[in-house]
């Protein structure tokens, strides 16, 4: 059933006995917030909406402002298919908005809201698919650890891959909640999988995102596993990246693609990627988030490291993949599944549409293996490299003009008060690896 409109969420409930609502949001750092309501509720939830703390939630509002309303977004209307035996649970993502009837300026979803109208007055709507990645870990007497479920390495599959099954529940309950499923396999690391679906605009992207996370974890805790989207849990394999899959149209047309052009990309698409690269550096503070995103960003790995964009390289920070046509897209690898997707695809389309509407150049693909080239040969052709950690990357998000407008000083001051803090929490512990360095040597 399409819903609509308000009617057609009633009569979504009363049709399937649906019994309770939970309404969910998500902070600053892309953490879903859920309350869960009665269906008696639904009717305020859907007129007035919902009150609570916006003070208790991470990056929000001071405790002398804490009132806040979620209202749901009709749209993402969803019933939920597990735990149903005292009684359907559905869920509803929720917009922020102030007491005064305002939407909340820091809410995720309304900073993204604000950039797609942006694209939209200049005749573009970005489509986004994300390709996330994650562990499946065992958990002993029920806490997670880093024991791999299985041992199965790239697109392996029974009786290797001990996951076929999970990820096959994993895809059939996303299906149930309308996503269009591309393809699900193992990755290259131990108890790493990966499960792709079909893009879409970047609001609902963004919206699939959180649910995809929110199933995974869900789906794995039923199966006494421990699922996370954690970038590098296992210090010599692989980490998990979410590459991100772009594209723009106009007119309904893909506007990335020119028959004629070289590599048959247009214009459009060369100005877009030169405005994502002129900013990927401040970027990486919301699209890589936490101290260990940085220990996936090394070379060896799979992951990108050096600021370069070609053809079909994967060892480029953006490439662009064969397909053409209405296929026609690039592919930014640095991205990792820590983040919020809200505030990251906010901030890649803000910085490629500063190059479209700029005419940005994007300089030379490098269409050769950049992880081969001494440090000398890549400073020869001017190949710049990803931050290194959190602190780096702050520092240039610091200083970025551009994401400071796009994110609103509320969370962009937040952002990078939570990037400082991860850093000082980190650099002021000792670690084991340097008592099993030097205690015994120093």
């Amino acid at each position: 059933m399409i819903i609509c409109n308000k009617e057609d969420v009633i009569k979504a409930i009363e049709t399937n006995n649906v019994k309770f609502i939970r309404l969910q949001f998500t902070d600053i750092q892309g953490i879903v917030k859920d309350v869960e309501i009665p269906v008696t509720q639904i009717e305020k939830a859907l007129t007035t909406g919902i009150s609570f703390d916006g003070s208790s939630i991470e990056g929000f509002v001071r405790i002398d402002e804490s009132d806040m309303v979620l209202k749901p977004d009709i749209r993402t209307f969803a019933i939920l298919p597990w735990n149903n035996d005292k009684g359907l649970v559905a869920r509803m993502i929720c917009d922020i908005y102030m007491p005064n009837g305002k939407e909340f300026e820091a809410d995720p979803r309304y900073v993204l809201k604000k950039v797609m109208k942006e694209a939209e007055e200049m005749g573009y709507e970005l489509n986004v698919g994300p390709e996330l990645e994650f562990f499946l870990f065992e958990k002993i007497n029920g806490k997670a650890t880093t024991i791999p479920h299985d041992y199965g390495r790239y697109f392996e599959f029974a009786p290797t891959d001990l996951a076929e099954d999970i990820r096959r529940e994993i895809v059939l309950t996303l299906m149930d909640l309308n996503f269009d499923i591309e393809a699900s396999h193992h990755e290259v690391a131990f108890g790493q999988h990966e499960i792709d679906f079909k893009y879409g605009d970047a609001l609902t992207t963004a919206d699939n995102v959180m649910t995809f996370k929110y199933v995974t974890r869900t789906i794995a805790k039923m199966h006494g596993l421990h699922a996370t989207f954690m970038p590098k849990p296992i210090a010599i394999e692989n980490g998990s990246g979410m590459h991100v899959n772009l594209s723009l149209s106009k007119d309904g047309e893909n506007a990335f693609y020119d028959e004629n052009g070289d590599m048959q990309i247009s214009e459009t698409a060369r100005q877009f990627i030169a405005g994502v690269l002129k900013h990927i550096k401040a970027i990486s503070c919301i699209a890589n988030p936490l101290v260990n995103s940085y220990k996936r960003l090394i070379p060896g790995y799979e992951a990108p490291v050096y600021i370069t964009w070609s053809g079909a390289n994967r060892s480029s920070l953006i490439r662009i993949p064969s397909p053409r046509g209405k296929s026609t897209r690039t592919e930014l690898r640095s991205p990792d599944p820590s983040c919020n997707p809200y505030l990251t695809f906010a901030a890649i389309l803000a910085a490629g549409l500063e190059g479209v509407r700029n005419k940005m150049d994007p300089g030379k693909i490098m269409d050769y293996n950049i992880f081969d080239l001494t440090k000398q040969e890549r400073a020869e052709r001017g190949i710049e490299t990803l931050p290194s950690t959190i602190s780096e990357s702050a520092d240039y998000f610091e200083n970025d003009e551009l994401l400071k407008s796009t994110l609103g000083e509320h969370v962009h001051d937040n952002i990078l008060r939570l990037a400082r803090a991860e850093w000082d929490a980190y650099r002021t512990q000792v670690h084991d690896w340097e008592i099993q360095r030097y205690l015994n040597t120093i």
